[in-house]
C-alpha cells in the first residue's frame, strides 16, 4: 500500500507542473460525472461540533471504494492551524485491500478548484476575463491559477476583511501576468466581474452581494457555504440566477440551497457533463454554482494521484496490511 505525504505531492506538482495536474484532474472529474450512474453516491456525514465539523465522504464504484476524512474549523486559523485538513484513503473494490492513504488537504483545494472549472465549462462566458475572489484564504491562490489557465484572465479584483490575507494572495501571485487590484470593498470587487468566485469562512448566514451588484451574463461559483447555517448568499438572490448544484441531497442539506426549495434548482452537475440539460442560454444570464464540495470530486482526484504515484514512483511502500502465507493464522503473525 502506497502512502503519499505533502512532500509527494508538492514533488508531483513539480514533475508535471501545476498547469498539467489541474488538466488531468479535471479531464477525470468530467469522465467520472459523466459516468454518474456508476457510482454509489451517498451525502457526506458530518459530526458537528461548536467550533466545526468533522466529515467522513465516500463514494465508489465497481473498481474502487473512496473516502476522505475532513474538517472545517473556521476559527483554526486564529490559532496558527489550517481552517481545513484532510486525508484520503483509495482501495481497491474486488478485495477491500487500501491502495493508498494519502495526504488530502493540499488535494481537496486542487479538486474544489477544478470541480469550479468543470462547471464554468458550461455556465461561464468564453471570454470571460475579469475575475473577483471574495476571501483570499487557503483556497483562493489555487483558485485564481485554474481559472487562469482555461481562461485568458486579464485582471482579478480581491476582498478580504483579513488585510493579511490580501497581502498574502498579492504576494503569492504576484509573479503572474494577471493584474492584481486590491478592493475596499465587496461591491467594489465584484462590479463588472465576469467571473466571481465567494470563498469566505464565517460559520454564519450572510448575504455578500445583491443581484443589482453583479454585472449581467456573470458566472458565480459560490463554495463558502459548505454547513448547515452557513451561506453567503440570500434567499432573494438564489431565485434570480441559473442554479446547478453537485448533488442534491448533499446541497439542500448544507449548500447556499439549504435555504430554498429543491424546485428552484435547475441541475446537477452531471446533468450538464452528460448533455441531459444545457448549461448556459445566453450572455447576459446569470448562472451560479453551489459548490459544497462532494465524495465523487475525491474519488476523481485519488485515482488520478494513485496512478501518477505509480508512473513517477512516488510515496512510501508501507506494510500497514499483514501479509501471510495462511491468511487463516493471523495470530501467527505474532510469532510468540
Amino acid at each position: 500500500m502506497k502512502i503519499l505525504t505533502v512532500t509527494d505531492i508538492r514533488g508531483l506538482i513539480h514533475i508535471i507542473s501545476l498547469e498539467n495536474f489541474f488538466k488531468r484532474v479535471i479531464s477525470a472529474l468530467e469522465e467520472d460525472f459523466g459516468r454518474w450512474s456508476e457510482f454509489i453516491l451517498s451525502p457526506r456525514h458530518g459530526t458537528y461540533y461548536p467550533d466545526g465539523v468533522i466529515e467522513l465522504m465516500p463514494c465508489a464504484d465497481r473498481q474502487h471504494y473512496a473516502f476522505k476524512y475532513v474538517n472545517g474549523y473556521p476559527g483554526n486559523p486564529l490559532k496558527g492551524k489550517l481552517n481545513v485538513v484532510a486525508i484520503g484513503v483509495l482501495s481497491d473494490a474486488d478485495s477491500g485491500y487500501p491502495l493508498m492513504i494519502s495526504e488530502m488537504t493540499l488535494l481537496t483545494a486542487f479538486r474544489t478548484a477544478a470541480t469550479g472549472i468543470l462547471a464554468a465549462k458550461y455556465l461561464a462566458r468564453e471570454e470571460a476575463k475579469a475575475l473577483a475572489i471574495i476571501g483570499t484564504g487557503a483556497q483562493a491562490e489555487f483558485q485564481v491559477l485554474a481559472f487562469a489557465g482555461f481562461f485568458q484572465l486579464e485582471e482579478v479584483r480581491f476582498f478580504d476583511t483579513d488585510p493579511q490575507a490580501m497581502v498574502k494572495f498579492s504576494r503569492n501571485l504576484a509573479e503572474q501576468k494577471i493584474r492584481l487590484i486590491p478592493c475596499d470593498s465587496i461591491v467594489e470587487a465584484v462590479r463588472d466581474a465576469d467571473i466571481v468566485i465567494t470563498a469566505t469562512a464565517a460559520k454564519k448566514r450572510q448575504s455578500l452581494f445583491e443581484i443589482e451588484d453583479i454585472t449581467p451574463g456573470a458566472y458565480i461559483l459560490a463554495m463558502g457555504g459548505d454547513s448547515p447555517g452557513k451561506t453567503e448568499l440570500s434567499a432573494e438572490f438564489l431565485k434570480q440566477v441559473r442554479l446547478v448544484v453537485e448533488y442534491k441531497p448533499q446541497s439542500l442539506i448544507e449548500g447556499e440551497v439549504q435555504q430554498c426549495p429543491a424546485g428552484l434548482i435547475y441541475a446537477e452537475l452531471w446533468e450538464l457533463v452528460c448533455k441531459n440539460k444545457p448549461g448556459r442560454r445566453n450572455n447576459r444570464e446569470i448562472t451560479l454554482f453551489d459548490s459544497v464540495g462532494f465524495a465523487l470530486e475525491d474519488y476523481s482526484i485519488l485515482r488520478v494521484v494513485y496512478e501518477l504515484a505509480k508512473e513517477y514512483q512516488l510515496g512510501t511502500e508501507s506494510d500497514l496490511i499483514p501479509e501471510l502465507n495462511d491468511p487463516k493464522n493471523l495470530f501467527g503473525l505474532l510469532d510468540l
